[in-house]
């Protein structure tokens, strides 16, 4: 089976060459297309692309979509596995895209990602410990009696899906989606009786150090999902971020890390008005209506 990988850009100058050659190294995996989709940016992102020979697509900065610019190029696809990748991650090895698309060519599942870990000893380090342990498992409609919201984690920083069934759940509905469209897909893979396995041995480094207003809207764009979303709250969305918010503190305090407990607090803090506002004002919103 071939390999599509599917990749935005934006302003990713310091990202992308890099990137480009962890992704020709990988082994044993018949690669058909690396296909980047370059928003216009203000720096050198699209003279490295030309650099290094890369098959590209550009898209108006007023156009872009996490949702319909990942799914455009993906109906149009002939290739037999999607892989979903975002411009920031440090890929560990040759055999990364071979332990993350193995599953899904032995049948074992429908979809699969990533294991992701920070390499900053920051809030993010911990929050990549409890989303992305070391071990492997498999998620199924079954699961939603024992972890509930949690079968439908699932992130396209790094992740992969066999392309018929991407086509034939027909990708994100044609929704616009300012965030959360892995998780909308995860949520069609369950309910429609498919399978995802989380691949711990297929490893990227995927690091942040958040301001306060960055988290604050990301979590903002987070609680518009959920409020247009709601059928998802019976799963246990506040639960989920309680028990975060638990393994953190404790994760902390095991390794006496200051710096982590002083911005603790501020930090959730964000999270949780960033998410309750955005959950008020959707119907608002204009600028995150979610249907084409």
């Amino acid at each position: 089976m071939n390999v599509e990988i599917i990749c935005p850009l934006y302003n990713a100058e310091e990202y992308l060459e890099n990137l480009d050659k962890s992704l020709k190294r990988q082994k044993d995996i018949d690669i058909k297309k690396i296909n980047y989709i370059l928003t216009e940016s203000n720096d050198n992102t699209e003279q490295i692309l030309n650099k290094i020979s890369a098959q590209y697509s550009i898209v108006k900065k007023e156009k872009f979509s996490h949702s319909l610019s990942r799914e455009k190029e993906a109906m149009n696809s002939s290739a037999d596995i999607l892989v979903f990748i975002t411009q920031d991650i440090e890929i560990k090895n040759d055999n990364w895209l071979k332990s993350l698309v193995q599953p899904i060519i032995n049948s074992e599942v429908e979809a699969t990602f990533s294991r992701q870990i920070s390499k900053y000893n920051n809030i993010e380090k911990y929050t990549r410990e409890k989303n992305y342990p070391e071990k492997s498992y498999i998620v199924d409609k079954n699961s939603l009696q024992t972890i509930g919201m949690r079968a439908f984690f699932f992130s396209d920083a790094a992740s992969a899906i066999r392309t018929i069934i991407f086509k034939d759940l027909n990708g994100y509905d044609g929704k616009n989606l300012p965030t959360n469209e892995d998780q909308y897909i995860a949520y069609k893979l369950i309910m429609n009786k498919y399978k995802i396995k989380y691949c711990a041995d297929s490893i990227v480094y995927h690091s942040h150090n958040f301001t306060l207003k960055q988290l604050y809207k990301r979590y903002y764009d987070t609680g518009v999902f959920f409020k247009q979303n709601s059928y998802l709250d019976k799963y246990g969305t506040n639960k989920t971020g309680g028990n975060l918010a638990k393994y953190i503190l404790v994760r902390a305090v095991q390794d006496k890390n200051i710096k982590v407990l002083i911005e603790f607090m501020p930090n959730m803090l964000a999270r949780f008005i960033g998410m309750k506002v955005g959950k008020l004002k959707v119907n608002g919103c204009k600028k995150c209506c979610y249907n084409k």
